[in-house]
């Protein structure tokens, strides 16, 4: 695979979301929890979301309960909690891994695409993969890394000229 256009998953609701649908846009994929110390960073996420969505930024939120329980909830518990807290309204999936062996395939796909610290492991909570209009991931980010600081990487994306899109 190519890009990220080959992948699917159901949102938080049950939906089905196709990535081929965000063909020719950015994407910023990011994997969540809501008991993290990183929480907070929802909050940076929807800034993003609402100042760059009309020049071609998708926000997808993947939660996982892989790191320290961090992300116990049911759908309705982690829609709620993150529409509440945070005014969350960016795209958010259904709870996944992403490590290991039921790791959703498009976290093996972005770990191998774009290897950090670990190796293609994910560290913790809140690591970002951002992907370029041409469906290819062009930068990882560490879970620590606050969404202001991706700012300038997501305007270089968007900027860039849609090229060979798979």
């Amino acid at each position: 695979m190519t890009s990220i256009y080959h992948f699917s998953i159901n949102s938080l609701q049950g939906n089905d979301i196709d990535f081929s649908s965000f063909k020719g846009k950015v994407i910023l994929v990011v994997n969540t929890a809501s008991q993290c110390g990183l929480t907070p960073q929802y909050e940076g996420l929807q800034q993003l979301h609402e100042q760059y969505r009309d020049e071609g930024l998708v926000i997808i939120g993947f939660p996982c309960n892989q790191f320290g329980h961090q992300e116990p909830g049911d759908a309705d518990t982690i829609s709620g909690g993150c529409l509440i807290n945070y005014g969350v309204d960016f795209l958010m999936t259904e709870k996944i891994e992403v490590n290991g062996p039921n790791s959703h395939p498009i976290f093996t796909y972005l770990r191998n695409a774009l290897p950090g610290v670990l190796g293609n492991k994910i560290k913790w909570n809140f690591t970002k993969f951002l992907i370029g209009r041409d469906g290819r991931p062009i930068n990882r980010f560490a879970p620590i890394t606050k969404p202001y600081k991706l700012e300038k990487y997501i305007k270089q994306a968007l900027e860039a000229k849609v090229g060979d899109v798979q």
